[in-house]
């Protein structure tokens, strides 16, 4: 298990395409040769919509298996995207609730991880929040991944964000790193953006992963075809940028 990277990927601030940086990290990791578990902690349930599975479909879910202790072998899903996928329903919404009187309720992202074998890679979708399960997936965490869209106030809640990474390096998870912010939903033509960049590294002391991931039509038309951009549109800017920003992950590990 050692050998397993679990990426979260978290910003409370929703619409920063989390969700999409996900599955395309996935899906280039696996063309990449890597095997890869991601794990949809949101219980939208986006991650799970967008790689082809009706959420209301589903019997079980990543919400059995973090509150009533089921096996997440057999509630994970192989995808035609390249990876596997333990889904998310609605219930999800539930266990926040659930687990919050639980006796290390902070731990039960990392004892999933621990129940499952043979992945190279864990990436957790986070819910847009600082509560319970995004908690417990820093705490299974190696690294934490901030995307960020370029605009004036979308990095205002990076501080509280790394407040919360700060706290669970204490208490919980002492090795976890932030591996840096991912500029998305970016427009190359702004200086506007460019200076937001600038300014979020020189007040974090962040890094910042690149290449930036472009705007692009693409991404919206992606989870309507229940594939990642990396299946829907393979040549365009946004699937060549995450390519890109997957190998970028795999030398730094």
């Amino acid at each position: 298990m050692s050998t397993t990277r679990v990426l979260a990927v978290a910003n409370q601030k929703g619409g920063v395409a989390k969700t999409t940086t996900v599955a395309s990290l996935g899906a280039a990791l696996a063309d990449l040769g890597q095997r890869v578990l991601l794990v949809d902690l949101d219980p939208q349930a986006c991650l799970t919509f967008s790689l082809g599975i009706d959420p209301e479909d589903l019997e079980v879910s990543v919400h059995h298996v973090l509150t009533q202790g089921a096996d997440p072998t057999g509630v994970i899903i192989e995808t035609e995207d390249g990876v596997d996928l333990l889904p998310a329903t609605i219930e999800l919404a539930r266990a926040e609730a659930d687990l919050l009187t639980r006796t290390g309720r902070e731990y039960v992202v990392r004892t999933l991880v621990e129940d499952v074998d043979g992945y190279d890679w864990v990436l957790l979708d986070c819910p847009p929040s600082l509560g319970v399960l995004t908690v417990a997936a820093l705490t299974a965490a190696t690294g934490v991944l901030v995307p960020l869209q370029c605009e004036t106030l979308s990095h205002r809640g990076v501080g509280q964000l790394l407040d919360t990474v700060h706290d669970v390096r204490r208490f919980t998870n002492r090795d976890l790193e932030v591996w840096g912010v991912l500029p998305t939903l970016y427009d190359g033509r702004t200086n506007h953006a460019r200076a937001v960049l600038e300014n979020i590294s020189e007040t974090y002391q962040l890094d910042v992963v690149e290449p930036p991931i472009p705007k692009s039509i693409r991404f919206a038309e992606a989870p309507a075809a229940g594939r990642s951009i990396l299946r829907t549109s393979r040549s365009s800017k946004g699937a060549q940028a995450y390519r890109e920003v997957a190998a970028s992950l795999l030398s730094r590990s």
